[in-house]
């Protein structure tokens, strides 16, 4: 696949690993605004470019990971957007949560310049994306899906067709999200409580992990959790903010079914309490200090 190039805008925290994987096996063009991750880019075997447009013209596939639709749609028609340059029959490849209502609006805009939109929205942080082992849930029209799948397949180790059109993968993502919120969220609740009843909290972790009280979210979280309280914090793995967005999407999306969530709905209001009390940056680990500002001693 040699011939085949991928355009991956954002070379950040997942961007970066995501593109290094796809150079691999493909030809990666990549565009950052930090010069130092182009830099990094460029030793990785990445073709830097100093514009989106310089990056996207004439590639097969444009990989995005964009924060929120409003990114999505500025990146695409904005004022230095890429759709002038991107050739009729390429994909537009959309990795993030961004909801069903954002990526259905954008696929539509995006079908006139005969390019189609790959919903497939990825869990599996950056370790993960630069072994190909993500988890990608796809929503796409089967003639997108198959030119998406140099990309697709490089970068998954758990490919699942969700659906036959965009959307469908922010559809099983939102339900997705509204697990993982619920989980970081007891995850905090029960190691808090824990050391208020002067237990050990590595102990009860490791314990609790072994017991049909554990999750991926303890096992991955928990350990982080522990870290909350010291200088600096836990390692940034995953933003506090990302929750506050993502939880957002999951009680906008029951409240326009007329679907009553209200564990989402609590978990969100710790997510947002985090962020009022300056945890936006930090770890969403550090949820745990909503509930338990101090470490108990």
């Amino acid at each position: 696949m040699s011939n085949y190039t991928v355009a991956v805008l954002g070379l950040g925290a997942m961007g970066l690993p995501m593109a290094t994987r796809l150079a691999t096996e493909l030809s990666v063009n990549g565009f950052d605004i930090a010069p130092e991750r182009l830099a990094l880019a460029e030793a990785a075997g990445i073709t830097p470019h100093d514009s989106a447009q310089s990056a996207a013209r004439g590639a097969d596939a444009v990989l995005l990971a964009v924060r929120n639709g409003e990114q999505l749609r500025d990146v695409l028609f904005g004022e230095a957007g890429i759709i002038d340059v991107l050739s009729a029959g390429s994909v537009v490849i959309m990795t993030s949560t961004v909801g069903v209502d954002a990526v259905t609006d954008v696929a539509a805009s995006l079908a006139p310049f005969g390019v189609e939109l790959v919903d497939a929205p990825l869990s599996g942080g950056p370790v993960r994306a630069g072994l190909g082992d993500l988890l990608i849930v796809v929503g796409a029209v089967p003639a997108a899906l198959e030119n998406a799948r140099p990309v697709l397949e490089l970068l998954a180790s758990t490919l699942s067709i969700i659906g036959a059109k965009p959307g469908d993968g922010q559809a099983f993502k939102t339900v997705n999200q509204l697990l993982c919120g619920i989980h970081i969220a007891a995850a905090a609740e029960a190691l808090a409580l824990a050391e208020t009843l002067g237990l050990d909290t590595a102990s009860t972790l490791d314990t609790l992990a072994a017991g049909a009280a554990g999750s991926f979210m303890l096992a991955n979280r928990g350990p982080r959790m522990l870290e909350a309280y010291d200088e600096g914090g836990a390692e940034v793995l995953s933003r506090l903010d990302i929750f506050v967005k993502d939880m957002g999407i999951v009680t906008a999306a029951a409240r326009s079914a007329g679907l009553a969530t209200p564990l989402a709905t609590a978990a969100e209001q710790m997510y947002l309490l985090g962020q009022a009390h300056g945890l936006a940056a930090e770890d969403d680990s550090a949820v745990i200090r909503v509930v338990a500002p101090n470490r108990a001693s």
